[in-house]
């Protein structure tokens, strides 16, 4: 696991410029460091050493010197491929997987990334065709980020700060922030900053004579079903889980996992100790507040296989390290994101490498929405009159109750969805909670709506919904989560959290292999009934306590619509007074204000609203006025002590 950047340059490149953009990712890889400036071309890394702790450093290069690599990610099947490649003439000098790749493009060229298994951003130059080859893995694990001046320069990073030299102009993408409000996610290769844009997930880029192409190799496809009894079909699937966390346990430093109490990381805990011959090191967190606290189920896990077991309690002061975080995360927080971020810092105080849940819902149908289109279609039986004229109003005028569980808001989501087409009511499912089209004519200034009013994020959504790679309801949702929801949000998190600790996070239901089997896997092995994750579910009962297995999904969060009520709400309402996006003429001062008094009074639940508001406040502060960290970090701390 690394951190690894670097530039083509018309004019030459600059061993000084590489050490500064290297330098800015130095938490990705402390372990080592490491250049390559050829004419033109230069790149760099920082080294977390994993495997091959020896002899991995980087750059590392194929036989004769005329191909480099710089690598961040772990090959899981990079054993296999070294045989092969060894079979097929090919020397190696080292025993690291980034060296198998230089071998494997030797062999195959741009096809060879379709024969890597694992999770990855590379960088090659191959010098005898003047190429520029960066690849990120199927799923987006990893990543990566580019500014391009066409004909003149190609800069690369990890992550964004790599790229942000002194005399960049630094300024808000508004199209990315449209999207960010309602998708929770910056889609495609958009993102926050003007001028920068990412590599999506399962392409690779090439860079020949200055001028850029980019082409997808790897997609999910959701038509072609496997056959045979649901048992077998069961088997098969536990079978490929015990081989897919056998692989990510490859290592030559200690290793854990992150446990959270719910069955997709609960069972990947199972399956390592069962394979483990020494116990395994299992980490979890959790909030004081009962409702929203999953540690007694961690808890239950790790008695039950003996774990080597380390809690840790978040407390609501947390909000005082927003700023750091934010400063990973290069984008507005989520609240998701304190959990990773807590857990990894307890972690990397025992283990370099920890294993996750991650994917486990996009893959196998794990969030409640999934089955909601049942609901929305027995509501929508009832005669109109009736549900226009007595079951809405009563619906409309009962007050939201602020809890995790929100039932008031399920059932305002069932009318909203009950007039949609599939498609339709899939994507406002997914932005329920968060801005609608609507929302943001109300927020944005004038010439800002005038700007982007023809463009809905919700468009968006629905041509992935319609993609003709998925024919059933479920798949199609599932496959519009995992190009979205798990590509540009969940898997950036984990990746900044916890590399934020130089930590490395892998997440067995990411492998896409097993995506690709959980496609493949048909739509009653995911929902049956109005059971969701059932395939994952049966599996799970071979490792895991009943109770565990069948409890409904909860996930880790924080009671935030109490926060802004009580602890919170003053802080924000003074960030809204001070508002540097009104200033700067993006959003109108009383929208703002609107839906923080709609919160205190109890009106409407808006705490997700408010958290990106107050996130898209401090990330301007943070990254397009340049305020250092423990500036903003003070400033937060003394508005709490105040409030």
């Amino acid at each position: 696991m690394c951190g690894i950047c670097g530039e083509w340059n018309d004019d030459g490149a600059s061993l000084g410029q590489l050490v500064t953009m290297a330098d800015k990712i130095r938490h990705r890889g402390p372990d080592d460091d490491g250049f390559y400036v050829h004419e033109k071309t230069g790149l760099a890394s920082r080294r977390l050493s994993i495997i091959d702790l020896s002899t991995g450093k980087q750059p590392i290069f194929n036989e004769d010197q005329t191909i480099a690599i710089v690598f961040n990610g772990e090959i899981y099947n990079y054993p296999e491929l070294r045989q092969h490649l060894i079979e097929c003439g090919h020397q190696f000098v080292t025993k690291t997987d980034t060296e198998v790749i230089v071998h494997l493009y030797e062999q195959y060229g741009v096809d060879s990334v379709k024969k890597l298994q694992g999770m990855f951003s590379f960088a090659i130059w191959d010098d005898r065709q003047q190429r520029l080859f960066i690849a990120r893995d199927p799923l987006g694990q990893k990543h990566i980020y580019y500014r391009y001046q066409p004909g003149r320069r190609f800069m690369f990073g990890s992550e964004i700060k790599a790229l942000l030299e002194d005399d960049f102009t630094r300024a808000l993408n508004t199209r990315a922030m449209h999207n960010l409000l309602s998708l929770r996610c910056i889609p495609d290769d958009d993102t926050l900053f003007e001028g920068i844009q990412k590599l999506p997930a399962g392409h690779f880029l090439l860079l020949e004579n200055g001028q850029l192409t980019i082409s997808q190799y790897w997609d999910l496809q959701y038509t072609n079903k496997l056959s045979g009894s649901d048992e077998d079909i069961t088997e098969q699937l536990r079978q490929l889980l015990v081989d897919t966390v056998q692989s990510h346990m490859l290592s030559d430093v200690p290793l854990g996992t992150f446990l959270s109490g719910g069955i997709d990381s609960s069972l990947i805990t199972a399956i390592m100790c069962e394979l483990s011959s020494t116990p395994v090191k299992t980490f979890a967190i959790g909030v004081t507040e009962d409702s929203f606290n999953e540690l007694p189920y961690a808890r239950q896990v790790a008695e039950r296989y003996h774990t080597e077991h380390h809690e840790f309690v978040v407390e609501p002061n947390f909000i005082a390290t927003l700023p750091e975080m934010m400063w990973y995360m290069e984008e507005p927080v989520d609240p998701f994101a304190f959990g990773v971020y807590s857990v990894s810092k307890l972690a990397r105080q025992h283990v370099k490498v920890a294993l996750g849940g991650d994917g486990g819902d996009e893959m196998f149908a794990g969030y409640d929405r999934y089955v909601g289109n049942q609901l929305v279609d027995l509501y929508c039986l009832l005669p109109r009159a009736m549900r226009s004229h007595i079951v809405e109003p009563i619906i409309r005028q009962l007050p939201d109750n602020f809890s995790y569980n929100n039932r008031v808001q399920k059932l305002r989501w069932m009318v909203a969805m009950s007039n949609s087409d599939a498609s339709e009511r899939y994507a406002q499912s997914a932005i329920f909670l968060r801005f609608s089209h609507e929302h943001k004519q109300e927020l944005y200034s004038t010439s800002l709506w005038q700007q982007l009013e023809r463009q809905n994020s919700m468009d968006y959504l629905v041509r992935l919904f319609e993609a003709d790679n998925a024919h059933e309801a479920v798949d199609k949702m599932l496959y519009t989560d995992v190009k979205s929801r798990l590509a540009d949000h969940l898997l950036v998190v984990n990746d900044r959290m916890t590399m934020a600790h130089s930590l490395e996070g892998r997440s067995p239901y990411v492998d896409h292999k097993l995506a690709e089997f959980a496609a493949a896997v048909p739509s009653r092995l995911k929902i049956h009934g109005r059971r969701l994750k059932h395939i994952l579910r049966q599996v799970s009962k071979a490792y895991l306590p009943d109770d565990l297995v069948e409890r409904p999904k909860h996930g880790f969060s924080f009671p935030l619509a109490f926060w802004f009520r009580n602890e919170l709400r003053e802080l924000t309402r003074t960030l809204f007074q001070e508002s540097r996006l009104v200033a700067a003429g993006y959003f109108r001062p009383e929208a703002m204000l609107s839906l923080l008094d709609e919160h205190v009074s109890g009106e409407v639940d808006n705490n997700y609203r408010l958290w990106l508001l107050l996130n898209l406040e401090l990330w301007y502060r943070l990254y397009i006025e340049n305020t250092p960290v423990d500036t903003l970090q003070g400033q937060l701390v003394q508005s709490l002590t105040v409030h």
